[in-house]
């Protein structure tokens, strides 16, 4: 379906809006990976260039520890795979959102840029998926974390450790943000989040469970929520194919 060039152009500035926030959250977290990966051994072009084609928090603090440490290959493609295989399930989840005649680039792009918030935005805009709202997510998102890494690997050790620690905080922030609003409008949601802060805190302090990674414990949580409440509250057929964004 041909999309209208007036919705394309209003789909893009959502997504840049509500990039914006993630960018900002994004600068902060950079930050700190900047300054760590000029710590571990890497030049700021290596360290920047790592952000720009990676777009992962959890695998770039894991990687750069196994750069650090003189690690294999192979145990960089296992920490990479464990800890990033969540995207798999997120990629799945939005293939389900955007509209089936969707061209081969643009699929390719808006699964590049799936991350934990660029997810979260899109996974709770209502119909079809934009990938107009997807660019201007993405691009404005991947700015902040990029321009992040570069100011922290630049600074080096101007900023005393606790300070970058506290900038940390902002990620948290953000994730609030986008899961309190859609939460306060849908009971569902409110109860698929509580599940989940449930499941992950029974994984964080159990004796037995907490052993297990962080990277897998994220996945066993996500399919495990995701199925319960896929199977509590599941979503008509005619409601999933509202909407009237067709990129």
């Amino acid at each position: 379906m041909r999309s209208n060039p007036s919705d394309n152009i209003k789909n893009f500035r959502e997504g840049v809006r509500d990039g914006i926030p993630i960018a900002l959250g994004y600068l902060a977290v950079s930050f700190a990976f900047g300054i760590q990966a000029v710590q571990s051994g890497l030049s700021v072009f290596q360290s920047t260039l790592i952000s720009l084609t990676n777009v992962t928090s959890a695998g770039q603090f894991a990687g750069i520890a196994v750069i650090a440490a003189a690690g294999s290959y192979l145990e960089m493609a296992g920490v990479q795979f464990i800890i990033n295989l969540r995207y798999m399930l997120m990629s799945a989840a939005l293939s389900q959102k955007v509209a089936p005649d969707l061209s081969t680039w643009k699929r390719l792009f808006i699964a590049f840029g799936v991350t934990d918030e660029i997810f979260g935005v899109s996974i709770v805009r209502p119909g079809i998926l934009s990938p107009y709202f997807s660019v201007g997510a993405i691009i404005t998102a991947v700015t902040g974390w990029v321009l992040g890494t570069f100011l922290g690997a630049f600074s080096g050790e101007i900023l005393p450790p606790g300070l970058i620690s506290a900038l940390g905080v902002a990620l948290y922030g953000m994730f609030i943000a986008i899961v309190v609003p859609p939460a306060k409008g849908d009971r569902n949601i409110a109860i698929a989040a509580l599940l989940a802060v449930i499941t992950s805190s029974v994984f964080t302090y159990a004796p037995l469970l907490r052993q297990i990674s962080s990277g897998t414990r994220i996945i066993i949580v996500t399919v495990a929520v995701s199925a319960l409440a896929a199977l509590l509250f599941p979503v008509a057929k005619e409601e999933g194919e509202r909407g009237e964004d067709h990129g």
